[in-house]
């Protein structure tokens, strides 16, 4: 198949373009660097280097006529979007909606989305949350995500677009940045590995669903054979506070540093928590990478980089 991904110098879809390769799919990248980072691209993708609202965009995606459109190119810094919802909103609605409109015509088969569980849930009621849960978000960016998910609907409706929205737990892994609205895991190994002392925000015990961005590639890959529409959770179902994340890391780099804890986050959402039991029955995708392993095989990643 022929797929467009977007976003593909990021953390998340980066991977998600290798494996395309790696099924000896033809992958064409878009992305403006805006976060993205070069020594991320494969280079046996074909790169465009533009901004998804821009009209060159949609050109772009009537030129190639993909026959799958992966749409990871997000403003994903949540207090960024607060901060400047009009940004947000140019970005997540206007420039997904400037590729549907080009996609529809285009011979466009299928949109894979990347949302976000913890995003567009909100304050969950409900642990885990499944996807019939309401959805309430509670920043502009999760409003933002919602958005897609209903402007994906709309699309299928009016002109027989296929689509599935992946929503996505907590990722992490390898390439992710400590920069911008980063997770913990990438800030704290980036603090203990120049020897710094990371603060924990509150409490810290706080929880969020931990997924391993290997197995969310490997909900990409199903994803291009479902026929499904609609949204599905890719999560573990587990909740891990913010303290034992910190001490798994500790452990796994060997440092005898102890966080230190500073105020919490105004607003910051308590527990976040998603049932991937579609995933499972419709996907057939189930994680396969525990925490533990899965921040050890980070934590390797970084050192290699950090030594190249």
């Amino acid at each position: 198949m022929k797929i467009v991904v977007t976003g593909g110098a990021g953390f998340i879809a980066s991977h998600v373009v290798d494996a395309y390769l790696d099924g000896g799919h033809e992958v064409h990248i878009i992305d403006d660097f805006s976060t993205g980072q070069s020594v991320n691209v494969n280079s046996q993708a074909t790169l465009h280097q533009v901004d998804i609202a821009e009209k060159e965009a949609a050109r772009l995606i009537e030129q190639i006529k993909p026959d799958v459109l992966s749409h990871h190119a997000a403003q994903m810094d949540v207090r960024h979007s607060v901060a400047d919802p009009t940004f947000d909103a140019r970005v997540n609605i206007l420039g997904f909606i400037n590729l549907l409109e080009t996609g529809k015509n285009s011979g466009v088969k299928k949109v894979i989305f990347a949302s976000s569980g913890g995003a567009v849930y909100g304050e969950q009621k409900v642990f885990p949350a499944p996807e019939s849960h309401d959805t309430e978000p509670a920043s502009p960016y999760g409003v933002s995500k919602r958005a897609g998910e209903l402007y994906l609907s709309y699309y299928h409706q009016a002109f027989g677009l296929p689509y599935i929205a992946l929503r996505y737990a907590n990722v992490y892994g390898p390439r992710q940045s400590a920069k911008g609205e980063a997770g913990v895991v990438a800030i704290f190994l980036s603090a203990l590995l120049a020897g710094k002392t990371p603060v924990i925000n509150g409490d810290g015990r706080q929880t969020r669903d931990y997924v391993y961005v290997g197995d969310v590639v490997a909900a990409n890959v199903a994803a291009l054979q479902s026929s499904f529409i609609g949204p599905i959770n890719i999560g573990t179902g587990v909740e891990t506070d913010v303290v034992t994340i910190y001490q798994h890391l500790r452990q796994a780099v060997g440092s005898p540093i102890e966080a230190q804890h500073g105020p919490a986050k105004p607003g910051e959402q308590r527990r976040s928590c998603l049932d991937a039991g579609c995933a499972a029955q419709i996907l057939g995708w189930r994680p396969q990478m525990t925490l533990k392993d899965g921040l050890w095989h980070t934590v390797d990643y970084c050192r290699k980089s950090v030594g190249r």
